[in-house]
């Protein structure tokens, strides 16, 4: 396991301060405030630890309130909504400086038989074969080296590879808006830390890193790394069709519906790489256009 995600499992493992309160901290992000995948990471954690393990999470809808402040303490506190024989229900709130941040509602149900088809998997080239993000990026002249380091920095736990272009890489010019990653962690789990929830709790932080570069790719647009868009996520919703391993390659296939009033949509399913659906995941953004100085 690297260290890097030694410390992002440390990360999200959260401090519990009362029975159904729990404490996080933060680490620097991208851009300035604290990532979303991670305040969603640790609101699932928050919540999963109480629920029996025996129920796995299959879905979550959550939205995002307030620019965290990677500077302070989150506070996350757990309602106990509902326990029934087959589904529990949780919501979690995460604070900050007294105000919420951060809303997320949670479920979990035991495992059952049923019906069972899927979406088949896209055509997608081997990850093997794909450049690693830290030769991506290194190539890149036209991005400022901070920048790139930013974002080594910041995705150091998890081994993301673009199938193409991303945003930031190829712009000017508007593409189609559908973008592929394939990701999984940067070193295998094992012992305590090889546990159901947190493979899901992993996919919950990665699954905010690149879902709205479809938007980004229908308009030609680079993103925060060449300033060209300002953005952030307005909710965020999760659904766990089957199990999977976040040690694993997984291909996230994303694309963008509509975009309009500022706001961006992005949708994406999550499959194994022996081409089980596993998750489904949606998300709206504020995307907007930086206006020129002097306009008003």
């Amino acid at each position: 396991m690297s260290q890097a995600l030694q410390d992002l499992l440390d990360l999200l493992d959260l401090e519990q301060i009362e029975e159904d309160i729990f404490r996080g901290r933060s680490r620097s992000a991208v851009v300035p405030r604290v990532f979303g995948g991670q305040v969603a990471a640790q609101a699932l954690v928050a919540a999963g630890r109480t629920v029996p393990e025996d129920r796995p999470a299959h879905s979550l809808h959550a939205y995002f309130l307030r620019t965290g402040d990677p500077g302070a303490p989150i506070v996350y506190t757990v309602d106990r909504i509902r326990d029934g024989r087959s589904f529990t229900t949780r919501r979690v709130v995460a604070v900050q400086h007294g105000k919420p941040i951060f809303h997320l509602s949670a479920s979990f149900q035991t495992y059952e038989d049923g019906l069972d088809h899927q979406e088949p998997m896209p055509a997608s080239p081997d990850p093997a074969t794909l450049p690693t993000g830290e030769e991506r990026l290194r190539g890149y002249t036209h991005l400022d080296p901070l920048v790139v380091e930013k974002f080594l920095e910041a995705r150091a736990a998890v081994d993301l590879r673009y199938v193409d272009e991303p945003p930031y890489g190829k712009y000017g010019e508007p593409r189609e808006p559908h973008s592929q990653v394939w990701f999984r962690t940067n070193g295998k789990l094992g012992g305590a830390a090889d546990e159901p929830l947190l493979h899901v709790v992993l996919a919950t932080y990665v699954s905010d890193m690149t879902l709205l570069d479809s938007v980004l790719l229908a308009h030609g647009r680079g993103g925060w790394a060449v300033g060209d868009v300002v953005g952030a996520s307005l909710d965020h919703a999760m659904w766990f069709h089957r199990p999977f391993r976040a040690d694993e390659w997984l291909l996230y296939d994303q694309e963008s519906p509509s975009a309009y009033g500022g706001r961006g949509l992005g949708q994406a399913r999550i499959y194994t790489q022996d081409g089980r659906l596993a998750v489904t995941v949606i998300q709206e953004g504020v995307v907007r256009v930086p206006r020129e100085r002097g306009t008003s």
